[in-house]
């Protein structure tokens, strides 16, 4: 009689399951992932529906809370990568949504602000993202909704001490 081969399922665990660490669905950086995604498919359609990424989207929003930004502020503002910035910049002015200009003050560097074009997309997006908004409120609640928006920016402020690492990374 040929002997069968051994039942995966009934196997000693695998020497990543002997490692002293909380499971992984309960990590923070896994947790927090989870949630973002949770949010952003709530307003992905929306944000396609005017032909934009969430990262396009991000950089507006980003623009339009202020007049002007350099180029690396913005990344650090909007939590993107230089190269991933650059392209993203080149397409949103092919669109005519933003505008650079050489910096007065070092001819090196560029700034960037949004355009009129820019300013009226967001006008036709900002009232279906408040829409979404407010369905995520009602259902989650608005005092919830404030504390874990108060939360996150105590956990932020709190491992901001912390520093180092890859800031692009998502960790474990």
């Amino acid at each position: 009689m040929a002997k069968r081969p051994a039942d995966p399922t009934s196997a000693s665990p695998p020497a990543a399951r002997q490692v002293p660490m909380r499971d992984f669905s309960r990590s923070l950086p896994m947790s927090l992932l989870r949630a973002r995604e949770a949010v952003m498919r709530q307003f992905r359609p929306n944000l396609r529906e005017h032909g934009l990424t969430e990262q396009q989207w991000r950089i507006l929003r980003a623009l339009a809370a202020i007049e002007a930004a350099e180029v690396t502020e913005l990344a650090r503002t909007a939590f993107l990568l230089g190269p991933s910035l650059s392209r993203i910049l080149r397409d949103l002015e092919a669109r005519n949504l933003i505008e650079r200009k050489t910096a007065k003050m070092d001819q090196r560097r560029s700034m960037v602000s949004i355009s009129r074009e820019g300013v009226k997309l967001m006008a036709l997006v900002a009232p279906s993202s408040e829409a979404i908004y407010a369905e995520i409120t009602q259902r989650f609640g608005a005092r919830k909704l404030a504390e874990l928006q108060e939360m996150l920016g105590e956990l932020e402020t709190c491992l901001a001490a912390l520093g180092a690492g890859d800031e692009a990374s998502a960790g474990e």
